[in-house]
């Protein structure tokens, strides 16, 4: 007997919403001769600031949140003999960046509430060569920014926020990127909440920080190439003043970034109409539904819905990703944690015991779709997949 699922497609796990204001602007950017760094990437800077809502940012337009969280540690000065806090529980990305610098890595657990970096794990590992905390704004849900704000304070301790799920998300009512970190980096991929194909945004109050991240993104040059290549008079002449590297934002990803900014509140508001109706739907199966903000009234930006399976559950994680896999459902697992990857756990000496929180978050987790370009149909069929894998 066939399944009323054979005629559907195959629903993937996550899709960019772009809309025709988005392709006429890249059109007009490959009319306009200027498709590298120039006018729009300017803009776009400008414009993300202006979303921010605060004078006092600078917002640095990058060609992916990697680069951004690379470009905010080297400018901080961290380098060989340090020391970078961060969890386990994120991309390879977070942590890679403080390898570049040749410093190193120390990874703690999450809470197993939030699946947020543990802030007491962080003060354990604190030693004399630590430098900075990176926390990770897993899923959309802002980490306890008060609680790694007073560990910095008294260890005297940078923070670089790694935002890449966490736009438009709020940490009580003030949107991440206004906080009073050091710098907050945001990613633009294409399955983030809002898109520029690759790309990120480095924002920071700190204008040495800034200024240093700008040479630093394209090469290591003094002046600006925008300038450079509009001036009216020869400008021809400029200096490398350290070795930089090649982390430009393009025009034609910030023309595809001016619009989604416009519309990255309105996404908000539909991924939050679709995990809520994933809550109603799946409150009486045997898993842990996503944590809420812990702050009334904070936004969630629901870059992902992350359910776990409880411990009277039936069926494993492995069994529920075949089930709807088997219905045509793309889902994900977000993430393999660091400390189980052959370069973390070999470099320095990792076990799961370490991160017994994020290890069995790990091995019951299930990354379900969430996008906007859902309709409701597609949410009732997710809801139906995961429902008839447990019997339901």
């Amino acid at each position: 007997m066939s399944s009323s699922n054979d005629k559907l497609p195959f629903l993937p796990f996550a899709l960019p919403e772009i809309g025709e204001e988005e392709i006429a602007e890249v059109v007009d950017t490959l009319r306009s001769g200027w498709v590298t760094t120039g006018p729009k990437a300017r803009k776009f800077e400008q414009a993300f600031t202006a979303y921010l809502g605060d004078e006092s940012l600078q917002s640095i337009a990058v060609n992916s949140a990697t680069a951004g969280l690379h470009l905010a540690l080297e400018a901080l000065g961290i380098g060989p003999g340090d020391e970078v806090i961060t969890t386990t529980h994120t991309f390879t990305a977070t942590a890679e960046v403080v390898r570049y610098l040749g410093a190193d890595v120390k990874l703690v657990d999450i809470d197993p509430a939030t699946l947020n970096i543990d802030p007491a794990a962080i003060e354990a590992m604190i030693t004399p060569r630590t430098k900075a905390i990176m926390p990770v704004h897993y899923a959309g849900l802002s980490v306890d920014m008060d609680a790694i704000f007073a560990i910095a304070k008294k260890h005297n301790l940078k923070i670089v926020e790694d935002a890449a799920h966490a736009l438009p998300t709020t940490y009580k009512k003030q949107l991440i990127g206004t906080l009073q970190s050091d710098a907050v980096v945001f990613s633009f991929y294409a399955n983030k909440t809002m898109t520029t194909g690759e790309g990120g945004m480095l924002v920071t109050r700190d204008p040495q920080l800034a200024a240093r991240a700008k040479v630093m993104r394209l090469h290591g040059i003094n002046r600006d190439a925008f300038d450079r290549f509009t001036a009216k008079v020869p400008s021809w002449y400029y200096e490398i003043v350290a070795p930089g590297f090649k982390y430009n934002l393009t025009d034609i990803a910030a023309a595809l970034g001016l619009h989604q900014l416009q519309r990255v509140t309105g996404f908000q508001v539909r991924r939050e109409q679709i995990a809520t109706r994933f809550d109603e739907a799946l409150a009486d199966l045997p898993l842990i539904l996503p944590p809420r903000p812990q702050h009334a009234g904070d936004l969630h930006s629901w870059h992902l819905y992350v359910v776990r399976l409880t411990d009277e559950a039936t069926i494993n994680r492995d069994q529920l990703i075949d089930s709807l896999f088997g219905d045509g459902i793309g889902v994900s697992v977000h993430y393999i944690p660091l400390h189980l990857h052959p370069y973390w756990k070999e470099r320095y000496d990792l076990q799961p015991e370490q991160f017994p929180h994020s290890q069995k978050a790990y091995e019951r987790m299930v990354t379900l779709p969430l996008y906007t370009k859902m309709t409701d149909d597609d949410v009732e069929r997710v809801i139906k997949a995961v429902r008839k894998a447990f019997g339901k």
